[in-house]
């Protein structure tokens, strides 16, 4: 009776052994799936981040390329506006000196008449922007939507 209950033991431990080691190899199977998930996701992250610090840098030398141009862009105006001042004085002398009138035909003076109306006074106006480019809504981003905050540039 007792090697009878013994072998009726031995058999359901012996099942259980069997299940027990079945749950272990399913969990190290699921661990190795894990650990693998896990190796792709951090080299993910590193080609992410090495991707991101690279568009880091071509942000900051955009950032620095859009500031280098838009400071020759003022210059380049002023130097403009000093230009068009120049030749209205030019033309003011011209126009009212009485020497002027005389060396100048009637067809040069009205040609300089119509060009004070329309060029020089209409250039002169403050805040105008060059005409050479074009500035229209073309483009998805104008430099007003542009943030040139360098706090990020250091972080």
């Amino acid at each position: 009776e007792q090697s009878l209950q013994l072998l009726q033991l031995s058999g359901s431990v012996e099942e259980d052994c069997i299940r027990i080691a079945r749950c272990c190899e399913a969990m190290r199977q699921r661990c190795c799936r894990l650990e693998q998930d896990r190796r792709r996701a951090r080299e993910q992250l590193s080609r992410v981040e090495a991707e991101r610090a690279a568009l880091e840098v071509k942000l900051k030398h955009a950032r620095n390329q859009v500031e280098v141009e838009m400071k020759k862009r003022h210059r380049v105006e002023a130097e403009l506006e000093k230009q068009e001042r120049k030749l209205q004085l030019v033309f003011e002398l011209l126009m009212r000196e009485p020497w002027g009138n005389e060396m100048l035909s009637r067809e040069q003076c009205s040609v300089l008449s119509a060009l004070a109306g329309r060029r020089l006074g209409a250039t002169l106006a403050p805040g105008r922007r060059s005409s050479a480019v074009d500035e229209s809504c073309q483009s998805l981003l104008s430099h007003s939507d542009i943030s040139y905050d360098r706090t990020e540039d250091d972080v």
